[in-house]
């Protein structure tokens, strides 16, 4: 049988505390199982915090399937929060990636720690739906008080963009005062534009209908 390849994911708060506290358990747990285990370690950095560069790779790598079992000490040492713990570990189940944490004694390559998976999908899930019903609200409330969704509309005229054809896209955004990007959509959808006249039959007046 091929090994498990499995990362082992640590955290410790501050510079001051020491990650081979867990890291011990951690690879006494794989060896026992015979799995291959890479280290992923976040030293110094906070929970709350949205980057954490260890952590971060190893969602990389789970998406990459360069990993098939993500072990951990504690559930506090993965999640910012509850929400962010219950969606990572959501989407993992559903990439067929086995968890397993030492402190709380969840393993989802067993029966009852799929059973765990099942119910915090369900709640994944619940809080994907509480998304979409306030992005919808927030829309609709947009809406109702009579504001524009989606860009700006660009306030410069096809004579004033006509009137900087020559120059260079840099140049005439720098004359117009809008970026770059503007001039060059309106120089294609321009183009676009001249080539459908140019292609367009234009009939003798000998051949069209009194």
């Amino acid at each position: 049988m091929t090994p498990m390849h499995t990362a082992l994911y640590v955290r410790v708060s501050t510079v001051d505390q020491e990650p081979e506290n867990q890291l011990l358990e951690l690879r006494r747990y794989v060896a026992a199982r015979g799995w291959t285990a890479v280290e992923y370690v976040d030293h110094g950095v906070s929970g709350a915090k949205d980057r954490r560069p260890a952590l971060d790779q190893l969602v990389a790598d789970v998406r990459a399937h360069r990993v098939q079992a993500v072990v951990c000490w504690r559930l506090d040492r993965l999640g910012r929060n509850l929400r962010h713990l219950v969606m990572l570990l959501d989407d993992w189940h559903s990439r067929g990636i086995a968890f397993v944490t030492m402190g709380e004694g969840i393993d989802t390559s067993t029966p009852a720690g799929r059973l765990v998976a099942g119910v915090l999908g369900s709640i994944a899930e619940f809080e994907r739906a509480r998304i979409q019903e306030r992005v919808r609200a927030g829309l609709a409330r947009v809406r109702a008080q009579g504001r524009r969704l989606g860009r700006k509309p660009c306030a410069v005229s096809d004579e004033q963009f006509a009137a900087v054809a020559t120059l260079s896209t840099r140049h005439a955004a720098e004359r117009l005062g809008v970026s770059h990007t503007i001039v060059a959509r309106w120089r294609a959808v321009n183009k676009t534009c001249q080539e459908a006249l140019a292609e367009t039959p234009v009939f003798p007046a000998s051949a069209q209908q009194p």
